[in-house]
This record gives C-alpha cells, sequence and structure tokens, in this order.
C-alpha cells in the first residue's frame, strides 16, 4: 500500500485540505501535516531561529511553521518514508509567476529536494468546487486510465503543478501540459486609512486576463476550462546564458 503525505499552506483546517484527503481516501495510507494557520505566499522559506511545535490532529499533526517545514518536519523529523508528498488543495490558483511565491508549490519541492515524488494541487475559483476538485484529483491519481499519473510521469528532480478550474466536472474541458505564463494584477498595493487616520497598505488586487489564446500557457488553459500541468523544476540556473558569460570572461582575462 502507497503511502502520502499531504502537507498545504492554508493551515491544517483549511477546507482545500479536506478536500485531498477525500481524494486519497482508502487509496493508501494518508499522513497530513500542515501549518497551524494560513501561511500562504511564504514560498520556500523555513524557521531557523525559533522552535517548532507540533502538535497532533486527526490524520496527523499541525506544525506551527510554513509548508516547506511541514515537509522537513514529516521526512526529517518523523522520520516518515512516503511514496509521494501531495500539497494543496490550495484555495485559489497557482499559475504563471505566481508560482515563485507559493507555499503549496513549495512544500511540494521541498518534497523533491528531499528525494519523494511531488504534486501541487490548486483550485482556481471558489471554494464550492472543492468537491469537484476532490473528484478530479482520485481520477487523476487512481481511476481513470486515461488520465492516471503514473509514478514515472513525474519529474525526478521537479513537481507537477495542477491547477483544476472551479467548474462542474462535465464543464471541464480535459488537460493540458503548460508551460508558466506571467501572471498580472490590477491594483495590486492598495491604500488604505485605519480607523485613526493612518495610512496603511495591503498587498491584494485582482488578476488580468491573460490576453493570450496559447493553451500550452497555464494561464491561458485554466481560462478556457482546461486542467493546466506544469512541470516545474528547482534548478533555475539560466543554462543558455553560461556559454555566453563563460566566453566573455575568458576573453577579458586573456
Amino acid at each position: 500500500m502507497r503511502k502520502y503525505l499531504l502537507v498545504n499552506d492554508d493551515g491544517v483546517f483549511a477546507p482545500g485540505l479536506a478536500a485531498l484527503v477525500n481524494g486519497v481516501e482508502g487509496r493508501g495510507e494518508i499522513t497530513v501535516i500542515a501549518p497551524h494557520q494560513e501561511r500562504s505566499g511564504m514560498s520556500q522559506a523555513i524557521t531557523v531561529n525559533q522552535p517548532l511545535r507540533l502538535t497532533e490532529v486527526e490524520r496527523g499533526y499541525m506544525l506551527d511553521g510554513t509548508p516547506a517545514d511541514c515537509v522537513k518536519m514529516g521526512l526529517l523529523g518523523l522520520n516518515l518514508t512516503p511514496d509521494f508528498v501531495l500539497s494543496g488543495i490550495n484555495s485559489g490558483a497557482n499559475l504563471g509567476s505566481d508560482v515563485l511565491y507559493s507555499g503549496t508549490v513549495a512544500a511540494a519541492m521541498e518534497g523533491v529536494l528531499q528525494g519523494v515524488p511531488s504534486l501541487a494541487f490548486s483550485l482556481c475559483g471558489s471554494a464550492e468546487y472543492f468537491p469537484t476538485a476532490s473528484l478530479i484529483i482520485r481520477r487523476m491519481l487512481f481511476d481513470d486510465p486515461g488520465f492516471v499519473i503514473r509514478p514515472e510521469l513525474i519529474p525526478k528532480e521537479g513537481v507537477l503543478n495542477i491547477n483544476i478550474p472551479a467548474l462542474a466536472p462535465d464543464e471541464i474541458k480535459g488537460i493540458r501540459v503548460t508551460r508558466l505564463g506571467v501572471r498580472n494584477y490590477h491594483g495590486l498595493m492598495q491604500r488604505r486609512e485605519d480607523p485613526r487616520g493612518n495610512h496603511y497598505y495591503w498587498m491584494g488586487g485582482s488578476p488580468l486576463p491573460s490576453g493570450s489564446k496559447e493553451l500550452d500557457i497555464d494561464i491561458v488553459a485554466v481560462e478556457h476550462g482546461y486542467i493546466s500541468i506544469t512541470p516545474l523544476k528547482f534548478d533555475t540556473s539560466f543554462h543558455e546564458v553560461i556559454p555566453q558569460l563563460k566566453h566573455q570572461l575568458n576573453k577579458d582575462n586573456t
């Protein structure tokens, strides 16, 4: 029986995590380790200047740390040996350049850094569609032969970032394997005033439409009703520039 470590960045009591548990229920041994509160936007942050406190809950544990801390705690603190790390289901999309900030994606990436195949799941829209997302995940992992993500399809040095449109199952058009787009927002930095007349800023805003029709871009695929699967790797080296830099530096030093 396969073993699954389930993590997220929305907190241990988030409905998306419950939906992920439902999607895997009965198909393997499940252990949950999740933050004690929402830790969205933490990316790959880890806790190094204070202790981490672990508390038992149903199915597993909650941790007063980051999503990446949760994975480290499971694999290195509790010595769990999962076959897969599953992160999510995030409440909201993790598309385009937003993956750089995502705690959901980072938790999956931490699993890969520790040698465990990992997947990140996000629901792109209203929470009322978490049951749909749960159903889709069960199909993708177990049930549909033409739909299943087999272990050999998960990159050894990266994750599959999966974004599910907030649609009824019969309205989802299918799956697109995609690349990252660029996520832009309207009104990202909002200036507000507190009751005492002091100004403060709130980072928020609404995502702008992509304006593209290229269905191989993750943002566009989801906008058009497709599940987006984007392979991501932790090697962010700009390989194409390395030969040019080497050539120029060698030239300058001769």
